[in-house]
């Protein structure tokens, strides 16, 4: 068992909460938050509270955190939970430039602790499953991905909400929802070359942005088309195109609360079939993968090259949103 402690008790940090009751592979011991309100809380749930990350860090009975902070403070907290040979699970995007993965990534792996990050689209089963079959060659040579990913959960968010910022949450809709179609993108095709995005602010209050396409261009020729909406009711979908056919996820409701997914899968002669997936808990499976490695039983299954790939994919994004233009994806330091 993972002894744990969540950083930040806010809309996800709860989820998180609620995604680990009856794990039997994580438990929370310690939770932090910077609102007394939240101390109220967590005490009430039988966790140790801290206002502060030293709190947990120095407690001997935590050996990972699982921050659910705002995305700029994630980079110096994974060095100071690295620092104190805490294992860390970072709430996605892992950092805001492809540099600071690099330099996480780097220090996790200096002090020998393991690094998760909360990519569970990964770890649905209808995803897994569209894994297997790319990788086993029966759609073919990969050609392109339609994906979208809309919800309007954060349409009535405060003006001063972190999210709402363009230091913390840049490109509108790309770190609460675009961020996990490039993940899943560089997932299949590899590594990202290029990016056009256009984002607006169009249906909402929300002031950095709440409309988002881009279209992320691969080494390897492939191309990713992203959508991104917060300010529309929830839709979700992932569409892989090949030479010998083509496989479509579709989404029954947001991933806080599944209620299952839809596989269709198009042969090279035009037939499809169908199969339908019940509910499950992707965020817990991630969540228990990352225990796994931490306790040394298997790996990660996120290779380090690919959070990285996806952390700079995210800043191209950023910078063809800001310039207007085509941005070219940052070489790793």
């Amino acid at each position: 068992m993972l002894d744990v402690a969540v950083i930040g008790l806010g809309w996800w940090g709860k989820t998180v909460v609620a995604a680990l009751r009856g794990s039997g592979k994580l438990r929370i011991v310690h939770t932090v938050d910077t609102d007394a309100r939240a101390g109220d809380w967590a005490r009430a749930q039988g966790f140790a509270f801290s206002d502060e990350l030293d709190g947990a860090l120095a407690d001997p009975a935590v050996r990972a955190v699982i921050l659910c902070t705002p995305h700029s403070r994630h980079s110096a907290q994974i060095a100071r939970a690295a620092a104190a040979g805490k294992h860390v699970f970072c709430e996605k995007p892992l950092a805001l430039s492809g540099a600071a993965a690099v330099e996480s990534i780097r220090l996790c792996n200096r002090h020998g602790v393991a690094l998760g990050v909360g990519h569970e689209r990964r770890f649905e089963p209808p995803m897994i499953e569209l894994t297997r079959l790319a990788k086993s060659g029966a759609l073919g040579r990969l050609l392109q991905i339609e994906a979208s990913f809309c919800q309007n959960k954060m349409v009535t968010l405060p003006a001063d909400n972190w999210r709402q910022s363009n230091a913390e949450a840049p490109a509108g809709p790309l770190t609460a929802t675009g961020i996990h179609l490039l993940d899943l993108s560089v997932s299949f095709l590899g590594a990202p070359e290029s990016a056009l995005c256009r984002s607006r602010q169009l249906g909402s209050p929300l002031a950095n942005g709440d409309t988002l396409g881009a279209l992320v261009t691969f080494a390897d020729g492939g191309v990713a088309l992203i959508n991104a909406i917060l300010a529309t009711p929830f839709a979700g979908r992932f569409t892989l195109y090949g030479t010998e056919g083509w496989a479509e996820v579709r989404d029954r409701s947001h991933p806080e609360h599944p209620t299952g997914w839809t596989l269709t899968i198009c042969a090279v002669d035009g037939t499809t079939r169908s199969i339908d997936y019940p509910a499950a808990s992707s965020v817990r499976a991630n969540l228990e993968a990352f225990a796994d490695a931490a306790e040394g039983r298997a790996a990660y299954p996120i290779p380090q090259a690919e959070m990285i790939a996806t952390i700079a994919a995210l800043e191209a994004v950023v910078t063809s949103s800001k310039t207007g233009t085509v941005a070219a994806v940052p070489a790793s330091p």
